[in-house]
């Protein structure tokens, strides 16, 4: 039986069963959440992805088989609007970093409420990312690093880069910092479906899945700045 349109099928990819199944057990408990499918590696994961078409992924970092961030990239790849979310118990920067680099949308450690998972699974689906705010901090402090490091990537001759608006640049220099659509619509006194709007002309102007993408993006070529 097909769930309501506006129910948000989700599908559970964790190696460990009794995570599985205690992190389900919440979720049906919430309203507008159905968990559709569950899978207990990375290539099992492509496969159900695949066969069952979830709006949203909850998956593991570390898993056997596949991990889960060459999952994700895998994921993206067939089903491009597919919202992932990457669990993990370790709070390593390269996993974070490697994940937005995968096109992950949202990034949180495992010891958050299972609550917190269910709202998270809610923002992705409403295109907001979702970094944990200790995270962010890191995120952060690696996109100045890159501005301060890197040499913008020369163009492939006879290829111009995508020209942003300022306005888009405004809204991506925001969400560099973490900013949620309220509170970029809040600074910019515009809407939140507007913020949204540009969050999706950003991302198919540039081709990437996540908005964080897109903001590392913008900073290795200087085109916005973090601080």
């Amino acid at each position: 039986m097909n769930p309501p349109p506006d129910v948000i099928r989700v599908l559970i990819v964790d190696d460990h069963a009794l995570y599985r199944r205690g992190l389900q057990t919440v979720l049906e408990t919430e309203d507008g959440i159905q968990v559709v499918g569950e899978a207990a590696d990375g290539v099992e994961a492509v496969s159900v992805a695949e066969e069952k078409a979830p709006d949203v992924i909850v998956m593991d970092v570390s898993m056997p088989k596949r991990g889960g961030i060459e999952a994700c990239r895998a994921i993206k790849a067939r089903m491009p609007s597919a919202r992932i979310l990457m669990l993990t118990s370790s709070d390593e920067e390269a996993n974070l970093f490697e994940a937005v680099r995968a096109g992950a949308n949202g990034y949180l450690l495992k010891d958050v409420p299972p609550e917190e998972v269910a709202d998270g699974i809610r923002r992705l689906h409403d295109g907001q990312s979702l970094v944990s705010p200790m995270m962010a901090a890191k995120l952060l402090s690696e996109f100045k690093q890159i501005s301060e490091r890197d040499v913008p990537a020369a163009p492939t001759p006879g290829l111009e880069l995508p020209r942003l608006t300022d306005r888009e640049l405004q809204i991506l220099t925001r969400v560099a910092k973490g900013k949620l659509n309220r509170e970029i619509a809040s600074d910019l006194f515009i809407s939140e479906n507007t913020v949204r709007n540009h969050i999706r002309n950003i991302l198919d102007k540039l081709q990437m899945h996540s908005r964080m993408e897109a903001a590392m993006y913008a900073v290795r070529q200087r085109l916005i700045d973090p601080d």
